[in-house]
Protein backbone atom coordinates (compact mmCIF):
# COMPACT_ATOMS: atom_id res chain seq x y z
CA UNK A 1 0.00 0.00 0.00
CA UNK A 2 3.04 2.73 0.53
CA UNK A 3 4.42 1.15 -2.15
CA UNK A 4 1.55 2.41 -4.66
CA UNK A 5 0.89 5.41 -2.34
CA UNK A 6 4.61 6.55 -3.25
CA UNK A 7 4.47 5.65 -7.15
CA UNK A 8 1.41 8.06 -7.40
CA UNK A 9 2.82 11.04 -5.41
CA UNK A 10 5.99 10.91 -7.81
CA UNK A 11 3.90 10.58 -11.28
CA UNK A 12 2.03 13.44 -9.43
CA UNK A 13 5.22 15.57 -9.09
CA UNK A 14 6.94 14.72 -12.38
CA UNK A 15 3.24 15.63 -14.08
CA UNK A 16 3.36 18.81 -12.92
CA UNK A 17 7.25 19.36 -13.27
CA UNK A 18 7.02 18.49 -17.13
CA UNK A 19 3.75 20.92 -17.50
CA UNK A 20 5.56 23.80 -15.77
CA UNK A 21 8.28 23.22 -18.11
CA UNK A 22 5.78 23.37 -21.18
CA UNK A 23 3.99 26.25 -19.82
CA UNK A 24 7.36 27.88 -19.27
CA UNK A 25 7.80 27.32 -22.90
CA UNK A 26 4.58 29.71 -24.37
CA UNK A 27 4.38 32.75 -25.94
CA UNK A 28 3.19 35.27 -23.03
CA UNK A 29 -0.05 37.33 -24.43
CA UNK A 30 0.61 41.09 -23.79
CA UNK A 31 -2.79 43.41 -22.91
CA UNK A 32 -3.16 45.63 -25.73
CA UNK A 33 -2.27 49.35 -24.99
CA UNK A 34 -4.36 51.89 -24.24
CA UNK A 35 -4.22 54.40 -27.08
CA UNK A 36 -5.33 57.90 -25.78
CA UNK A 37 -6.63 61.25 -27.52
CA UNK A 38 -3.95 63.10 -28.82
CA UNK A 39 -4.13 66.86 -29.49
CA UNK A 40 -3.83 68.07 -32.96
CA UNK A 41 -2.22 71.47 -32.99
CA UNK A 42 -1.74 71.47 -37.05
CA UNK A 43 -5.01 73.18 -37.51
CA UNK A 44 -5.52 75.25 -34.21
CA UNK A 45 -7.58 74.57 -31.20
CA UNK A 46 -10.25 72.11 -30.88
CA UNK A 47 -8.68 69.40 -33.02
CA UNK A 48 -7.83 65.97 -31.87
CA UNK A 49 -6.83 62.78 -33.58
CA UNK A 50 -9.30 60.35 -34.41
CA UNK A 51 -7.73 57.11 -32.40
CA UNK A 52 -5.73 54.81 -35.23
CA UNK A 53 -5.43 57.89 -37.81
CA UNK A 54 -3.68 60.43 -38.90
CA UNK A 55 -6.90 62.81 -39.23
CA UNK A 56 -7.48 65.81 -37.17
CA UNK A 57 -11.04 66.20 -36.09
CA UNK A 58 -12.72 69.01 -34.24
CA UNK A 59 -16.50 68.93 -33.06
CA UNK A 60 -18.52 72.26 -32.51
CA UNK A 61 -21.56 73.68 -32.28
CA UNK A 62 -24.04 76.63 -31.36
CA UNK A 63 -27.01 77.08 -29.02
CA UNK A 64 -29.06 79.79 -30.06
CA UNK A 65 -32.50 81.32 -28.35
CA UNK A 66 -34.17 85.19 -30.18
CA UNK A 67 -37.18 86.66 -30.01
CA UNK A 68 -38.41 89.63 -32.02
CA UNK A 69 -41.12 91.62 -33.01
CA UNK A 70 -41.97 93.73 -36.39
CA UNK A 71 -44.43 96.44 -36.42
CA UNK A 72 -47.47 95.32 -38.69
CA UNK A 73 -50.22 97.98 -39.97
CA UNK A 74 -52.92 95.62 -39.61
CA UNK A 75 -54.79 92.54 -37.59
CA UNK A 76 -55.32 90.89 -41.06
CA UNK A 77 -54.40 86.74 -41.10
CA UNK A 78 -50.69 88.03 -41.89
CA UNK A 79 -50.29 90.58 -38.96
CA UNK A 80 -48.09 88.74 -36.78
CA UNK A 81 -46.13 90.79 -34.99
CA UNK A 82 -44.07 88.49 -32.70
CA UNK A 83 -41.42 85.75 -33.20
CA UNK A 84 -39.56 83.40 -31.30
CA UNK A 85 -36.93 80.62 -32.40
CA UNK A 86 -34.42 78.07 -30.86
CA UNK A 87 -31.50 77.25 -33.22
CA UNK A 88 -29.21 74.32 -32.90
CA UNK A 89 -25.67 73.89 -35.07
CA UNK A 90 -23.55 70.70 -34.65
CA UNK A 91 -20.49 71.10 -37.02
CA UNK A 92 -17.33 68.67 -37.43
CA UNK A 93 -14.07 69.11 -39.24
CA UNK A 94 -12.17 66.45 -40.46
CA UNK A 95 -8.53 67.10 -41.68
CA UNK A 96 -5.84 64.95 -43.18
CA UNK A 97 -2.63 66.15 -44.40
CA UNK A 98 -1.56 64.67 -47.54
CA UNK A 99 1.17 64.72 -50.26
CA UNK A 100 -1.41 67.29 -52.06
CA UNK A 101 -2.20 69.81 -49.16
CA UNK A 102 -4.86 68.91 -46.27
CA UNK A 103 -7.53 67.17 -47.23
CA UNK A 104 -10.54 68.31 -45.65
CA UNK A 105 -14.50 67.26 -44.86
CA UNK A 106 -17.21 70.00 -42.84
CA UNK A 107 -20.54 68.90 -42.36
CA UNK A 108 -22.74 71.00 -40.57
CA UNK A 109 -26.25 70.20 -39.25
CA UNK A 110 -28.80 73.02 -38.28
CA UNK A 111 -32.27 71.87 -37.09
CA UNK A 112 -34.28 75.28 -35.87
CA UNK A 113 -38.19 76.13 -34.10
CA UNK A 114 -39.35 79.34 -35.28
CA UNK A 115 -42.69 81.14 -35.06
CA UNK A 116 -44.54 84.05 -36.42
CA UNK A 117 -44.89 84.73 -39.60
CA UNK A 118 -41.77 86.94 -41.41
CA UNK A 119 -38.36 86.64 -40.88
CA UNK A 120 -37.89 83.60 -38.05
CA UNK A 121 -40.78 81.41 -39.72
CA UNK A 122 -38.94 82.30 -43.26
CA UNK A 123 -41.44 82.01 -46.13
CA UNK A 124 -37.75 81.75 -47.82
CA UNK A 125 -37.35 78.34 -45.63
CA UNK A 126 -40.23 76.78 -47.08
CA UNK A 127 -40.47 78.20 -50.76
CA UNK A 128 -37.20 76.35 -51.37
CA UNK A 129 -37.90 73.16 -49.70
CA UNK A 130 -35.67 73.65 -46.11
CA UNK A 131 -38.62 73.63 -44.09
CA UNK A 132 -42.34 72.18 -43.00
CA UNK A 133 -44.76 74.35 -41.09
CA UNK A 134 -47.67 73.65 -39.13
CA UNK A 135 -51.26 73.40 -40.91
CA UNK A 136 -53.75 73.88 -37.96
CA UNK A 137 -55.75 77.52 -37.91
CA UNK A 138 -53.67 79.12 -35.13
CA UNK A 139 -50.50 78.08 -36.78
CA UNK A 140 -50.83 77.47 -40.53
CA UNK A 141 -47.27 79.19 -41.44
CA UNK A 142 -46.54 80.78 -37.93
CA UNK A 143 -44.65 77.48 -36.11
CA UNK A 144 -42.04 76.22 -38.72
CA UNK A 145 -39.68 73.45 -38.30
CA UNK A 146 -36.46 72.57 -39.92
CA UNK A 147 -33.83 70.41 -40.49
CA UNK A 148 -31.20 70.58 -43.18
CA UNK A 149 -27.73 69.94 -43.96
CA UNK A 150 -26.63 73.78 -43.96
CA UNK A 151 -22.80 72.58 -44.83
CA UNK A 152 -21.21 69.27 -46.30
CA UNK A 153 -18.56 69.99 -48.70
CA UNK A 154 -15.13 68.65 -49.02
CA UNK A 155 -11.50 70.52 -49.77
CA UNK A 156 -9.01 68.77 -51.88
CA UNK A 157 -6.11 70.17 -53.88
CA UNK A 158 -8.11 73.54 -54.82
CA UNK A 159 -11.23 71.50 -55.43
CA UNK A 160 -14.58 72.50 -53.28
CA UNK A 161 -17.37 69.83 -54.09
CA UNK A 162 -20.53 69.90 -52.09
CA UNK A 163 -22.93 72.03 -49.88
CA UNK A 164 -21.28 75.85 -49.32
CA UNK A 165 -21.62 79.11 -49.35
CA UNK A 166 -21.53 80.66 -52.46
CA UNK A 167 -18.20 82.22 -53.71
CA UNK A 168 -20.01 85.05 -55.30
CA UNK A 169 -20.59 86.38 -51.68
CA UNK A 170 -18.45 88.59 -49.64
CA UNK A 171 -20.16 90.48 -46.68
CA UNK A 172 -23.35 88.59 -46.40
CA UNK A 173 -24.43 89.83 -43.67
CA UNK A 174 -21.39 89.29 -41.48
CA UNK A 175 -22.35 91.95 -38.19
CA UNK A 176 -25.91 91.50 -38.39
CA UNK A 177 -28.54 89.84 -36.39
CA UNK A 178 -31.38 90.11 -38.45
CA UNK A 179 -29.43 89.55 -41.43
CA UNK A 180 -31.83 91.51 -43.53
CA UNK A 181 -29.42 94.53 -45.66
CA UNK A 182 -29.73 94.62 -48.97
CA UNK A 183 -26.59 92.40 -50.57
CA UNK A 184 -25.91 88.62 -51.29
CA UNK A 185 -25.92 86.26 -48.93
CA UNK A 186 -26.28 82.81 -49.77
CA UNK A 187 -25.37 80.57 -47.35
CA UNK A 188 -26.18 77.41 -48.53
CA UNK A 189 -25.75 75.99 -51.88
CA UNK A 190 -24.77 73.14 -53.85
CA UNK A 191 -21.25 73.41 -55.88
CA UNK A 192 -18.26 72.62 -57.84
CA UNK A 193 -15.26 75.05 -57.52
CA UNK A 194 -11.57 75.71 -57.88
CA UNK A 195 -9.55 77.80 -56.45
CA UNK A 196 -5.82 78.64 -57.74
CA UNK A 197 -3.72 80.71 -55.20
CA UNK A 198 -1.11 83.05 -56.17
CA UNK A 199 1.06 83.86 -53.15
CA UNK A 200 1.34 87.38 -51.81
CA UNK A 201 -2.41 87.16 -50.89
CA UNK A 202 -4.37 86.35 -54.17
CA UNK A 203 -6.56 83.58 -54.96
CA UNK A 204 -8.84 82.83 -58.17
CA UNK A 205 -11.98 80.92 -57.99
CA UNK A 206 -14.56 79.27 -60.76
CA UNK A 207 -17.53 77.99 -59.38
CA UNK A 208 -20.26 75.92 -61.12
CA UNK A 209 -23.44 76.21 -59.00
CA UNK A 210 -26.72 74.83 -58.22
CA UNK A 211 -29.42 77.66 -60.51
CA UNK A 212 -31.97 76.73 -58.23
CA UNK A 213 -31.10 78.81 -55.25
CA UNK A 214 -30.53 82.13 -57.09
CA UNK A 215 -33.67 82.19 -59.25
CA UNK A 216 -36.25 84.87 -58.61
CA UNK A 217 -39.61 84.05 -60.52
CA UNK A 218 -40.65 85.47 -64.02
CA UNK A 219 -43.91 87.63 -63.34
CA UNK A 220 -47.10 86.03 -64.26
CA UNK A 221 -50.09 87.24 -64.79
CA UNK A 222 -52.40 84.43 -65.74
CA UNK A 223 -55.45 82.72 -63.85
CA UNK A 224 -59.37 83.91 -63.67
CA UNK A 225 -60.49 86.43 -61.39
CA UNK A 226 -64.30 86.12 -62.47
CA UNK A 227 -66.51 88.97 -62.57
CA UNK A 228 -63.54 91.40 -62.57
CA UNK A 229 -61.97 91.14 -65.85
CA UNK A 230 -63.45 93.68 -67.86
CA UNK A 231 -63.13 97.39 -68.52
CA UNK A 232 -64.84 98.52 -65.72
CA UNK A 233 -63.43 96.33 -63.20
CA UNK A 234 -62.42 98.18 -59.63
CA UNK A 235 -59.65 95.57 -58.47
CA UNK A 236 -56.47 94.23 -60.70
CA UNK A 237 -57.21 91.12 -62.03
CA UNK A 238 -53.92 89.69 -60.57
CA UNK A 239 -53.60 86.19 -59.66
CA UNK A 240 -51.74 83.02 -59.03
CA UNK A 241 -52.01 79.23 -59.42
CA UNK A 242 -51.24 77.16 -56.21
CA UNK A 243 -48.53 76.90 -53.71
CA UNK A 244 -45.80 75.44 -55.97
CA UNK A 245 -46.87 76.74 -59.41
CA UNK A 246 -46.68 80.05 -61.23
CA UNK A 247 -49.83 81.49 -63.13
CA UNK A 248 -49.42 81.25 -67.23
CA UNK A 249 -47.94 84.38 -68.55
CA UNK A 250 -50.30 85.98 -71.94
CA UNK A 251 -48.84 86.87 -75.37
CA UNK A 252 -51.31 88.39 -77.60
CA UNK A 253 -50.91 86.37 -80.89
CA UNK A 254 -52.97 89.24 -83.31
CA UNK A 255 -55.61 92.13 -82.87
CA UNK A 256 -59.00 91.87 -83.92
CA UNK A 257 -60.23 94.10 -86.80
CA UNK A 258 -60.82 96.99 -84.76
CA UNK A 259 -57.56 96.75 -82.86
CA UNK A 260 -59.11 94.97 -80.07
CA UNK A 261 -57.27 92.53 -79.03
CA UNK A 262 -58.53 89.07 -80.96
CA UNK A 263 -56.42 86.05 -79.97
CA UNK A 264 -54.17 84.82 -76.41
CA UNK A 265 -52.16 82.64 -76.17
CA UNK A 266 -50.35 81.38 -72.53
CA UNK A 267 -46.73 80.45 -72.00
CA UNK A 268 -45.41 78.48 -69.26
CA UNK A 269 -43.37 80.07 -66.68
CA UNK A 270 -42.26 77.70 -64.02
CA UNK A 271 -38.13 78.00 -65.26
CA UNK A 272 -36.22 74.51 -65.34
CA UNK A 273 -32.91 73.62 -64.03
CA UNK A 274 -31.57 73.83 -67.69
CA UNK A 275 -28.08 75.28 -67.18
CA UNK A 276 -25.87 75.72 -63.97
CA UNK A 277 -24.88 79.17 -62.48
CA UNK A 278 -21.10 80.12 -63.54
CA UNK A 279 -19.20 82.05 -60.56
CA UNK A 280 -15.77 84.07 -60.92
CA UNK A 281 -13.91 85.77 -57.68
CA UNK A 282 -11.07 87.38 -57.56
CA UNK A 283 -9.94 87.90 -54.04
CA UNK A 284 -6.68 89.68 -52.25
CA UNK A 285 -5.91 89.04 -48.46
CA UNK A 286 -3.66 90.89 -46.55
CA UNK A 287 -3.33 91.84 -42.37
CA UNK A 288 -4.96 94.98 -43.30
CA UNK A 289 -8.16 93.32 -45.22
CA UNK A 290 -9.36 91.81 -47.79
CA UNK A 291 -10.78 92.73 -51.66
CA UNK A 292 -13.12 91.07 -53.81
CA UNK A 293 -14.45 91.14 -57.44
CA UNK A 294 -16.96 88.45 -58.29
CA UNK A 295 -19.44 88.04 -61.52
CA UNK A 296 -21.91 85.40 -62.07
CA UNK A 297 -23.86 84.27 -65.53
CA UNK A 298 -27.07 82.48 -65.17
CA UNK A 299 -29.72 81.16 -67.71
CA UNK A 300 -33.96 82.84 -67.30
CA UNK A 301 -35.61 80.31 -69.46
CA UNK A 302 -39.53 79.70 -69.97
CA UNK A 303 -41.79 76.87 -71.35
CA UNK A 304 -43.72 76.47 -74.52
CA UNK A 305 -47.16 77.89 -74.87
CA UNK A 306 -49.45 76.20 -72.96
CA UNK A 307 -51.99 75.12 -75.94
CA UNK A 308 -54.87 77.45 -75.10
CA UNK A 309 -55.89 80.36 -76.95
CA UNK A 310 -58.21 82.53 -75.50
CA UNK A 311 -60.30 84.25 -78.49
CA UNK A 312 -62.32 87.33 -77.45
CA UNK A 313 -65.57 87.35 -78.08
CA UNK A 314 -67.02 88.40 -81.38
CA UNK A 315 -64.03 87.91 -83.27
CA UNK A 316 -62.29 85.46 -85.31
CA UNK A 317 -60.69 82.44 -83.91
CA UNK A 318 -57.16 82.28 -85.29
CA UNK A 319 -55.94 79.31 -86.62
CA UNK A 320 -52.44 77.39 -85.33
CA UNK A 321 -51.32 78.53 -88.48
CA UNK A 322 -52.62 82.41 -88.10
CA UNK A 323 -50.79 81.90 -84.42
CA UNK A 324 -47.70 80.45 -86.05
CA UNK A 325 -47.51 83.52 -88.59
CA UNK A 326 -48.08 85.76 -85.95
CA UNK A 327 -45.26 84.54 -83.63
CA UNK A 328 -43.01 84.41 -86.81
CA UNK A 329 -43.49 87.65 -87.31
CA UNK A 330 -42.05 88.81 -84.40
CA UNK A 331 -39.71 86.55 -84.53
CA UNK A 332 -40.82 84.03 -81.94
CA UNK A 333 -41.11 80.19 -82.97
CA UNK A 334 -42.48 78.96 -79.72
CA UNK A 335 -43.24 79.94 -76.18
CA UNK A 336 -40.19 78.53 -74.81
CA UNK A 337 -36.97 81.12 -74.77
CA UNK A 338 -33.93 81.10 -72.86
CA UNK A 339 -32.05 84.70 -71.74
CA UNK A 340 -28.68 85.32 -69.71
CA UNK A 341 -28.80 87.08 -66.71
CA UNK A 342 -25.30 88.07 -64.61
CA UNK A 343 -24.39 90.40 -62.00
CA UNK A 344 -21.28 91.50 -60.64
CA UNK A 345 -20.25 92.48 -57.09
CA UNK A 346 -16.87 94.64 -55.82
CA UNK A 347 -16.16 94.30 -51.51
CA UNK A 348 -13.72 95.43 -49.45
CA UNK A 349 -12.89 94.85 -45.85
CA UNK A 350 -10.40 97.30 -43.74
CA UNK A 351 -9.44 95.94 -40.21
CA UNK A 352 -9.34 98.57 -37.94
CA UNK A 353 -7.11 98.32 -34.97
CA UNK A 354 -6.08 101.51 -34.68
CA UNK A 355 -9.36 102.29 -33.32
CA UNK A 356 -9.79 99.50 -31.55
CA UNK A 357 -8.73 95.76 -31.51
CA UNK A 358 -11.30 94.08 -33.55
CA UNK A 359 -12.68 97.20 -35.19
CA UNK A 360 -13.67 96.15 -39.18
CA UNK A 361 -15.45 98.13 -41.94
CA UNK A 362 -16.97 96.51 -44.70
CA UNK A 363 -17.94 98.16 -48.37
CA UNK A 364 -19.89 96.55 -51.15
CA UNK A 365 -21.68 97.09 -54.27
CA UNK A 366 -23.48 95.00 -57.03
CA UNK A 367 -25.42 95.15 -59.99
CA UNK A 368 -27.42 93.01 -62.35
CA UNK A 369 -29.77 91.99 -64.85
CA UNK A 370 -31.89 89.43 -64.48
CA UNK A 371 -30.43 88.44 -61.57
CA UNK A 372 -32.30 89.65 -58.31
CA UNK A 373 -30.67 87.12 -55.64
CA UNK A 374 -27.22 88.13 -56.77
CA UNK A 375 -27.56 91.52 -56.10
CA UNK A 376 -29.44 90.89 -53.00
CA UNK A 377 -32.36 93.53 -54.02
CA UNK A 378 -34.93 90.75 -51.44
CA UNK A 379 -37.33 91.80 -49.05
CA UNK A 380 -37.27 91.36 -45.39
CA UNK A 381 -40.29 88.96 -45.68
CA UNK A 382 -38.00 86.46 -47.85
CA UNK A 383 -36.90 85.39 -51.38
CA UNK A 384 -38.19 82.84 -53.81
CA UNK A 385 -41.39 84.97 -54.92
CA UNK A 386 -42.27 87.58 -57.36
CA UNK A 387 -43.94 90.46 -54.66
CA UNK A 388 -43.77 90.27 -51.30
CA UNK A 389 -44.29 92.90 -48.78
CA UNK A 390 -41.84 94.06 -46.16
CA UNK A 391 -43.83 93.55 -43.08
CA UNK A 392 -46.26 90.89 -42.34
CA UNK A 393 -49.64 91.80 -44.06
CA UNK A 394 -48.41 94.94 -45.76
CA UNK A 395 -50.44 97.33 -47.70
CA UNK A 396 -48.66 96.34 -50.86
CA UNK A 397 -46.06 94.38 -52.38
CA UNK A 398 -42.67 94.89 -53.48
CA UNK A 399 -41.89 93.43 -56.78
CA UNK A 400 -38.63 91.17 -57.22
CA UNK A 401 -39.18 89.70 -60.90
CA UNK A 402 -36.06 88.24 -62.85
CA UNK A 403 -37.87 89.19 -65.71
CA UNK A 404 -41.16 89.66 -67.70
CA UNK A 405 -42.65 88.12 -71.04
CA UNK A 406 -43.46 91.02 -72.76
CA UNK A 407 -47.35 90.40 -74.26
CA UNK A 408 -47.19 92.10 -76.89
CA UNK A 409 -43.42 91.16 -78.57
CA UNK A 410 -43.83 87.85 -76.65
CA UNK A 411 -40.44 88.36 -75.58
CA UNK A 412 -38.75 87.93 -72.46
CA UNK A 413 -37.27 91.12 -71.05
CA UNK A 414 -34.73 90.96 -67.62
CA UNK A 415 -35.33 93.21 -64.93
CA UNK A 416 -32.46 95.31 -63.38
CA UNK A 417 -31.06 95.77 -59.76
CA UNK A 418 -28.26 97.26 -57.64
CA UNK A 419 -27.39 97.57 -54.60
CA UNK A 420 -24.48 99.49 -51.83
CA UNK A 421 -24.10 98.27 -48.50
CA UNK A 422 -21.56 99.55 -45.75
CA UNK A 423 -21.30 98.07 -42.44
CA UNK A 424 -18.67 98.76 -39.56
CA UNK A 425 -18.22 96.82 -36.18
CA UNK A 426 -16.75 98.76 -33.14
CA UNK A 427 -15.17 97.28 -29.91
CA UNK A 428 -16.13 99.67 -26.99
CA UNK A 429 -14.54 97.05 -24.44
CA UNK A 430 -13.09 93.40 -25.51
CA UNK A 431 -16.87 92.41 -23.89
CA UNK A 432 -19.06 95.18 -25.35
CA UNK A 433 -19.19 95.55 -29.14
CA UNK A 434 -21.72 97.03 -31.63
CA UNK A 435 -22.40 97.01 -35.24
CA UNK A 436 -24.07 99.99 -37.63
CA UNK A 437 -25.12 98.98 -41.27
CA UNK A 438 -27.31 100.94 -44.11
CA UNK A 439 -27.79 99.77 -47.38
CA UNK A 440 -29.46 101.47 -50.37
CA UNK A 441 -31.13 99.58 -53.80
CA UNK A 442 -33.09 99.79 -56.62
CA UNK A 443 -34.92 97.85 -58.58
CA UNK A 444 -36.04 98.43 -62.41
CA UNK A 445 -38.71 96.37 -64.75
CA UNK A 446 -37.97 96.08 -68.08
CA UNK A 447 -39.86 99.22 -69.37
CA UNK A 448 -40.96 97.59 -73.12
CA UNK A 449 -42.78 94.87 -70.94
CA UNK A 450 -44.27 96.95 -68.16
CA UNK A 451 -45.96 99.45 -70.89
CA UNK A 452 -47.29 96.72 -72.91
CA UNK A 453 -48.88 95.37 -69.69
CA UNK A 454 -50.05 98.72 -68.70
CA UNK A 455 -51.25 99.43 -72.78
CA UNK A 456 -53.61 96.52 -73.27
CA UNK A 457 -56.58 98.54 -72.75
CA UNK A 458 -59.76 97.79 -75.33
CA UNK A 459 -63.17 98.63 -74.96
CA UNK A 460 -63.81 94.28 -74.71
CA UNK A 461 -61.65 92.65 -72.23
CA UNK A 462 -61.11 88.75 -72.97
CA UNK A 463 -62.01 86.32 -70.51
CA UNK A 464 -58.63 84.93 -68.33
CA UNK A 465 -56.41 87.81 -69.47
CA UNK A 466 -56.29 90.31 -66.30
CA UNK A 467 -54.70 93.27 -67.59
CA UNK A 468 -58.50 94.95 -68.77
CA UNK A 469 -58.43 97.84 -65.94
CA UNK A 470 -55.46 99.92 -66.84
CA UNK A 471 -56.85 102.69 -64.20
CA UNK A 472 -56.66 99.95 -61.74
CA UNK A 473 -53.27 98.21 -63.33
CA UNK A 474 -51.58 101.34 -62.98
CA UNK A 475 -52.49 102.41 -59.04
CA UNK A 476 -51.40 98.95 -58.31
CA UNK A 477 -47.53 98.34 -56.94
CA UNK A 478 -47.65 95.30 -59.86
CA UNK A 479 -44.41 95.91 -61.13
CA UNK A 480 -43.73 99.35 -60.18
CA UNK A 481 -39.84 100.31 -60.14
CA UNK A 482 -39.01 100.57 -56.15
CA UNK A 483 -35.88 101.65 -53.91
CA UNK A 484 -35.32 100.35 -50.41
CA UNK A 485 -33.19 101.59 -47.61
CA UNK A 486 -32.36 98.78 -45.00
CA UNK A 487 -30.41 100.94 -41.88
CA UNK A 488 -29.77 99.41 -38.02
CA UNK A 489 -27.44 99.10 -35.26
CA UNK A 490 -26.83 96.41 -32.44
CA UNK A 491 -25.62 95.90 -29.11
CA UNK A 492 -24.03 92.83 -28.34
CA UNK A 493 -22.46 92.12 -24.63
CA UNK A 494 -19.98 88.74 -24.35
CA UNK A 495 -19.48 88.25 -20.56
CA UNK A 496 -17.44 85.17 -21.11
CA UNK A 497 -15.61 83.98 -24.14
CA UNK A 498 -18.36 82.41 -26.89
CA UNK A 499 -21.33 83.96 -25.00
CA UNK A 500 -23.37 86.61 -27.35
CA UNK A 501 -25.99 88.57 -25.21
CA UNK A 502 -27.78 91.52 -27.71
CA UNK A 503 -30.19 93.40 -29.35
CA UNK A 504 -30.09 94.75 -32.55
CA UNK A 505 -33.25 97.44 -34.01
CA UNK A 506 -33.67 97.67 -37.50
CA UNK A 507 -35.41 99.98 -40.32
CA UNK A 508 -36.81 99.70 -43.61
CA UNK A 509 -38.51 101.71 -45.79
CA UNK A 510 -39.32 100.82 -49.21
CA UNK A 511 -40.56 103.75 -51.75
CA UNK A 512 -41.88 103.84 -55.57
CA UNK A 513 -39.50 105.62 -58.21
CA UNK A 514 -40.31 107.77 -61.17
CA UNK A 515 -42.78 109.85 -58.86
CA UNK A 516 -45.49 106.76 -59.59
CA UNK A 517 -47.89 106.29 -56.02
CA UNK A 518 -49.38 103.67 -55.85
CA UNK A 519 -52.88 102.26 -53.84
CA UNK A 520 -52.21 101.68 -49.77
CA UNK A 521 -55.39 98.75 -49.72
CA UNK A 522 -55.81 99.65 -45.60
CA UNK A 523 -56.44 103.61 -46.34
CA UNK A 524 -57.27 103.63 -49.65
CA UNK A 525 -54.83 106.28 -50.51
CA UNK A 526 -52.48 106.79 -52.80
CA UNK A 527 -49.01 106.95 -51.49
CA UNK A 528 -44.98 106.68 -52.69
CA UNK A 529 -43.97 104.58 -49.63
CA UNK A 530 -43.99 102.56 -46.56
CA UNK A 531 -41.58 101.72 -43.56
CA UNK A 532 -41.30 99.31 -40.83
CA UNK A 533 -38.99 98.95 -37.79
CA UNK A 534 -37.93 95.52 -36.28
CA UNK A 535 -36.01 94.72 -33.45
CA UNK A 536 -34.85 91.29 -32.10
CA UNK A 537 -32.90 90.10 -28.95
CA UNK A 538 -30.60 87.00 -29.20
CA UNK A 539 -28.32 84.60 -26.42
CA UNK A 540 -26.41 82.84 -28.43
CA UNK A 541 -23.31 79.95 -27.18
CA UNK A 542 -20.64 78.40 -29.45
CA UNK A 543 -18.74 75.72 -28.54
Amino acid sequence: MKLIKSLLLGSAAGLTAVAGAQAADLPVKKAAPIEYVRVCGAYGAGFFYIPGTDTCLRVSGRARGEAGINTSPNRRSSGDTSQFRGLLRINVDARTQTDFGTLRAFARLEAASATGEGKMASGTQARIGNAFFGTGQDAYNRVQDYVQAEKAFIQFAGLTAGRASSFFDFYAHDFEIIGSSLGSDQASTNLFAYTKTFGEGFSATVSMEDPNFRKNPIYSNGGALPGSINANANTIGQTFLGIGTNAPSPVILNFGPTGAVANVGYVDVVQRSRMPDFVGALRYDQPWGSLQISGAVKDVNTGGFLGTITTNPGQAAITAVGAAGALAARGISSGAQTDYGWAIQGGAKFNLPFIAPGDSLYLQGAYGEGAANYTGYTSYIGRYTQATGIVSGGPWNVYMNDAVINPVTGKLELSTSWTVVASYLHYWTPQWRSAVYGSYGEMHQPGGAVAGLRGLAGGTAISGLPTANPAALNASSTLVNTSQVVTGASLIWSPVKDLDIGAEGQYIRVDTLNGQRVLNSDTGRLVSGQDTFQARVRVQRDF
